[in-house]
C-alpha cells in the first residue's frame, strides 16, 4: 500500500473515525485504524463492535492496499505534522509515514485480523438536514437517562409518522419532545437510537450536509457526506409518551425566555445541596415569583413579569433540570402549563420548532 493525501483532510478523517476506537486493552486489533488505499482515496475504518465508523478523503494511490494502524498514535503523528502531503507506505508490517522532514516508522496489524464493517440493507430511513438534526439532538439528549438499568432510557425515540419526524428522551424525571416536518417522501421510521450515538454524530455533522438515518434489524446507520455511522439500536418498549403530556391545564404562565433563564440560574445559585427552586405564579399581579433557600448559606427571591392566567400557584423544582428546559426552547417567549403542585409542569416553546419539556415537582416540605 502507498498513498499520499493533504494532512488537514487526513486530520479530519482521524477525527470522525476516533469516534468508534476502542479503549478496550484485551483486544488490541480494535484499538487500531484500518487504512485502505484504492481508486483514488483512502478509506479509513474504526470499531469498538458496539459503534462501527467509515469514512475516506482523496487520495494519490500509487498501490493499493490495506492495513491496521495504531490509533491513537497515529493520529497524535497527524495532527503533530506541518501542513502539507504525508505520504504513506506500507512494506510487509511496517508502515513508513513521511511529510516535509518528518519521518516516522510505526508496526502495523494485519488488515485481515480486523473486523468487516457491517453491511445493511435498509428496512427504512430519514433524511434530514444536517441543522435540524443537531438542532433536535441538543435538545432531547439532555433529557437521556445515565441508568443502565434501564437501557431504553438511555435512547432517544426517533419516530417518522404521517410527514412529522418526532424525537423524543426521558429519564423519568423529565421529558424532552420535539417535532418537525423534514419533507415529503420520506419513510415511516421508528427506533430507540443510543443517546450517546446521537450525540457523536450532531457534532461530526457539518453545516452543508444532511444525514440519512437507517434502521435494519439491530442496527442504525447515519450517513453523511463521505461517512458512515453505525451503531446497535436498543431494544425494548420506549415509553408511551403520548399518555405522558397533560391536554389541561389549571395555570398557564407566559414569559420572556431569556429573563426567566438568566433568574433561574441566579436565583439556583442558592439552592446547594439538592435544594429545590420554588415558583410561585400570581396571576392577578401578572408576576412570576422565583425562590430558593439553603439552611446555613442564604436564599435568593426574583421576580419577573409574566402573562398568566388561571389560579395561584407555588410548586419546586431540580433547578438544574428546569434551566435545561427553558434553554431548549428557540422561541423568545415560553408558556408554562401547570395543573397541580404535584403533577409535572409543562414548558411549551410559542413559536419556531415545536417543543415540549415535561418536568416532574419536587416535593416541599
Amino acid at each position: 500500500m502507498k498513498a499520499s493525501l493533504a494532512r488537514a483532510e487526513l486530520v479530519t478523517a482521524l477525527s470522525i473515525i476516533n469516534k468508534g476506537l476502542s479503549s478496550r486493552t484485551t483486544l488490541s486489533i480494535l484499538s487500531g485504524v484500518l487504512l485502505r488505499a484504492e481508486g483514488e482515496r483512502l478509506v479509513l475504518n474504526s470499531t469498538d463492535l458496539d459503534v462501527s465508523v467509515q469514512t475516506s478523503v482523496p487520495a494519490r494511490v500509487e498501490r493499493t492496499g490495506s492495513a491496521v494502524f495504531p490509533g491513537r498514535l497515529f493520529g497524535d503523528i497527524v495532527r503533530s505534522l506541518d501542513e502539507g502531503a504525508v505520504n504513506i507506505d506500507v512494506d510487509g508490517s511496517t508502515a513508513n509515514l513521511t511529510c516535509g522532514t518528518s519521518a516516522f516508522t510505526l508496526k502495523t496489524l494485519p488488515a485481515e485480523e480486523f473486523p468487516r464493517f457491517p453491511e445493511m440493507d435498509p428496512e427504512n430511513e430519514v433524511t434530514l438536514e444536517s441543522a435540524t438534526f443537531t438542532d433536535m439532538v441538543q435538545k432531547v439528549t439532555r433529557a437521556v437517562s445515565r441508568d443502565e438499568t434501564r437501557p431504553v432510557l438511555t435512547g432517544a425515540l426517533v419516530e417518522m409518522k404521517n410527514g412529522t419526524l418526532t424525537m423524543v428522551a426521558t429519564d423519568s424525571y423529565r421529558l424532552c419532545l420535539v417535532e418537525t416536518e423534514p419533507g415529503v417522501g420520506q419513510q415511516d421510521f421508528e427506533a430507540v437510537i443510543p443517546g450517546r450515538a446521537l450525540d457523536d454524530v450532531a457534532r461530526l455533522l457539518g453545516e452543508e450536509e444532511s444525514v440519512v438515518v437507517s434502521s435494519a434489524q439491530n442496527q442504525i446507520s447515519f450517513r453523511f457526506g463521505h461517512s458512515v455511522f453505525v451503531t446497535r439500536r436498543i431494544e425494548g418498549v420506549f415509553p408511551n409518551f403520548r399518555q405522558l403530556l397533560p391536554t389541561e391545564w389549571e395555570t398557564q404562565v407566559t414569559a420572556n425566555k431569556d429573563e426567566l433563564l438568566a433568574a433561574v440560574k441566579r436565583v439556583s445559585l442558592m439552592a446547594q445541596h439538592s435544594a429545590p427552586l420554588r415558583v410561585a405564579v400570581v396571576p392577578e399581579e401578572r408576576t412570576l415569583t422565583l425562590s430558593a433557600q439553603t439552611h446555613d448559606v442564604g436564599e435568593a427571591t426574583e421576580a419577573i413579569e409574566a402573562d398568566a392566567q388561571g389560579q395561584a400557584v407555588e410548586m419546586a423544582f431540580n433547578h438544574a433540570y428546569l434551566a435545561d428546559g427553558i434553554a431548549g426552547a428557540d422561541s423568545e417567549k415560553i408558556t408554562i402549563d401547570i395543573i397541580s403542585p404535584m403533577k409535572p409542569g409543562v414548558i411549551r416553546s410559542t413559536e419556531g420548532m415545536k417543543y415540549t419539556y415535561l418536568l416532574m415537582p419536587v416535593r416541599l416540605g
